[in-house]
């Protein structure tokens, strides 16, 4: 099975969520009038290129409608209440065109009365952004309810139950989990591992943890999200046993590894993988600022510049040379950071040279971090644990959807050279060992 169709999101989209239970190439089919949640998160993981925030706002849409309802006929779905107006009957359809795409919703209707009319399909209402803000605050807050109450209000409904707000996020909470747990398949021969701090409070106190996220291309040529955690401290103990966490679930064929330097890292990307690691030369620039002067800095900045845009791996060792002389007398602990980290920063001149843009730096990957960041940095601080992986998780779904359907980030022809060098190099090492 294409692995991509392990990994797609479709699936929640309607009050009653109808399938069939056998290949729809067969003409006999039998019919099922809905499905659990648990099946509900089977399906997205083998249909491909959805989208998850429109399948969350469907979540809720469908959420809302009960709600409202529930309220215009006076009882809950199969209540028996002495304050029940009328009765159900049945469901009409209709698309429902919103900014994260089409919706199919199923409306509920009555048996007498006047219709019902969803609230939010009103077009005076920019309704499928509340919703969505109303589905990331769920996120966020988890099963507090009072907050997602003032955001459903906007829609026209109060006093949400709990057990509503909880449905809502549990179904979110399942479809992040199988996302994060999903098997990988194939090789991965370039990853990238990037981490973000920020505050949870924990035990009564306010605790400064790390949201830690692994990008891969894939052998197709592919950028994909294939992992997300949340550690109490960076460490070579936390890094070593998120990577485990990726090999367990399938990760292979990694030839490089990109980050900054994070403590314990590097250690960690040996022991695991056992691959090659590129230190990211923005952040050491950056981080060289830190050792000199203000004036200084565009000559520091100028001269690294030199190194990481040679022709070669063997031009940029001897500019790294002449750089090490000019920098040794203004800005000495830059020329002894330089000169520590020469092999890490130059490590990305191995590959082939279309790579080298995308290889030297986590720079491809900014517009991402700072979105995760913007909405850290809104919520300020987290509640738990849970809710930073409520909030990041969503985000980065709908990244690798993009990705998924978007243009290949390198070619897989390129690619294939790569894992054959590797492979030729094994074989080679392995004859040499026997001679």
């Amino acid at each position: 099975m294409d692995r991509r169709r392990m990994c797609g999101h479709r699936g929640i989209q309607t009050r009653q969520l109808r399938t069939t239970s056998i290949d729809e190439r067969n003409p006999t089919m039998t019919a099922t009038p809905s499905m659990t949640t648990a099946e509900v998160v089977a399906k997205t993981l083998i249909e491909e290129h959805s989208d998850f925030l429109r399948d969350a706002v469907a979540v809720v849409a469908r959420q809302l409608m009960e709600a409202e309802i529930a309220g215009e006929i006076g009882a809950e779905l199969g209540e028996r209440s002495s304050e029940r107006a009328t009765h159900r009957n049945g469901y009409r359809s209709r698309a429902w065109e919103t900014r994260v795409g089409d919706i199919d919703l199923d409306i509920p209707r009555k048996r007498s009365g006047e219709a019902y009319f969803p609230s939010f399909l009103e077009p005076r209402r920019r309704s499928e952004q509340a919703i969505v803000a109303c589905v990331m605050e769920a996120y966020v807050n988890g099963v507090s309810t009072r907050k997602v109450d003032r955001l459903v209000s906007q829609l026209g409904i109060a006093n949400m139950s709990k057990d509503r707000v909880s449905a809502m996020c549990r179904g979110l909470d399942e479809q992040v989990s199988a996302f994060r747990e999903r098997i990988l398949e194939g090789d991965y021969p370039y990853l990238w591992l990037d981490a973000k701090h920020v505050k949870v409070r924990s035990g009564g106190h306010v605790r400064s943890k790390a949201v830690v996220i692994a990008y891969g291309v894939h052998e197709t040529g592919r950028r994909e999200v294939i992992g997300i955690d949340l550690g109490e401290v960076e460490s070579g103990a936390f890094w070593v046993e998120f990577l485990r966490g990726l090999r367990a679930r399938g990760l292979s064929g990694v030839r490089l590894a990109i980050s900054d330097a994070h403590e314990g890292l590097k250690g960690a990307i040996e022991r695991v993988l056992g691959c090659t690691w590129q230190r990211c030369t923005v952040h050491f620039v950056r981080d060289m600022h830190q050792h000199c002067r203000p004036a200084q800095r565009g000559m520091v900045s100028a001269a690294l510049r030199e190194i990481f845009n040679a022709e070669s791996h063997d031009v940029a060792k001897e500019r790294t040379g002449s750089v090490l002389d000019r920098l040794r007398n203004p800005v000495p602990k830059v020329a002894q950071l330089l000169e520590g980290a020469e092999e890490d920063l130059l490590a990305f001149y191995r590959f082939p040279p279309s790579h080298w843009s995308k290889l030297r730096s986590t720079n491809p990957l900014e517009r991402v971090n700072r979105e995760v960041g913007r909405r850290s940095d809104v919520v300020g601080i987290f509640p738990n644990d849970a809710s930073v992986i409520r909030l990041v998780g969503p985000l980065l779904m709908e990244q690798n959807d993009e990705w998924l359907v978007g243009r290949r980030y390198l070619s897989a022809e390129s690619l294939a050279l790569v894992l054959t060098d590797e492979a030729e190099h094994v074989k080679e090492v392995a004859e040499l060992d026997a001679a």
